[in-house]
């Protein structure tokens, strides 16, 4: 197994809205967010040890006790939030005071030292031109040696997600929210199948969305019943 720390491990999730203080709507954008945590905390509560909730106004925090669906969580909330930015740290460690599970707050440990780090980094690395630029980063309590290959994976998403029109993020949220044949998609979105097929291939999606994946295969591991 790749994740070996002693105590039983938790994945943290810090988000943050990028340039909050830019958005005219702010108050609409934090009481969409509201929406979004609260379908996340529905639908992936089996796993959530500690609700997301918002912390800061533009920050929000939750956390989990298995990784299988950090990846579909980021993901989901940075396709119902968008055109607004988000970036996500992820930190993968122990949670060392009492887990509270209505709300992410009033608990504390390595796991969300970590993730508030990430979050840092991000920051940082936004403001110098030669940094990877990413908006997800992730770190392992015990220095896992695959954490530079997931953050330069992650790195590389970013690039893609980063070249896509609007035309191609549209086909792209759509085929990531409903895994359907591309009629259907053509029929939902407005647009001919001929545009759907030429949208999906100049956005890269499927290499994308293997790569997310394999992340996804990896960060399983986290939680797993062999490892408690």
């Amino acid at each position: 197994m790749l994740f070996s720390i002693n105590d039983k491990p938790y994945v943290a999730i810090i988000g943050d809205i990028i340039g909050s203080r830019n958005i005219e709507n702010r108050n609409e954008v934090q009481n969409k967010l509201k929406d979004v945590l609260n379908h996340v905390n529905n639908k992936y509560a089996e796993d959530i040890s500690a609700k997301f909730t918002i912390t800061l106004g533009d920050e929000f925090q939750g956390l989990l006790s298995a990784g299988r669906y950090v990846m579909d969580i980021i993901q989901f909330i940075e396709r119902k939030m968008y055109p607004v930015k988000m970036r996500f740290g992820v930190g993968i460690g122990k949670i060392t005071t009492d887990i509270h599970s209505d709300l992410a707050i009033g608990s504390d440990g390595p796991a969300y030292y970590l993730a508030r780090n990430m979050i840092n980094e991000l920051k940082l690395s936004e403001k110098k031109n030669k940094s990877p630029k990413s908006n997800i980063k992730v770190t392992f309590e015990n220095q896992n040696n695959i954490e530079a290959l997931l953050n330069t994976t992650l790195a590389l998403c970013t690039v893609i997600k980063n070249s896509w029109t609007d035309r191609q993020r549209t086909v792209v949220y759509d085929y990531m929210e409903f895994e359907d044949q591309q009629k259907n998609m053509a029929s939902r979105l407005g647009i001919t199948q001929s545009s759907v097929q030429k949208s999906i291939a100049a956005s890269n999606l499927y290499n994308y969305l293997d790569a997310m994946n394999t992340i996804s295969k990896i960060l399983s591991e986290i939680g797993e019943k062999d490892d408690v």
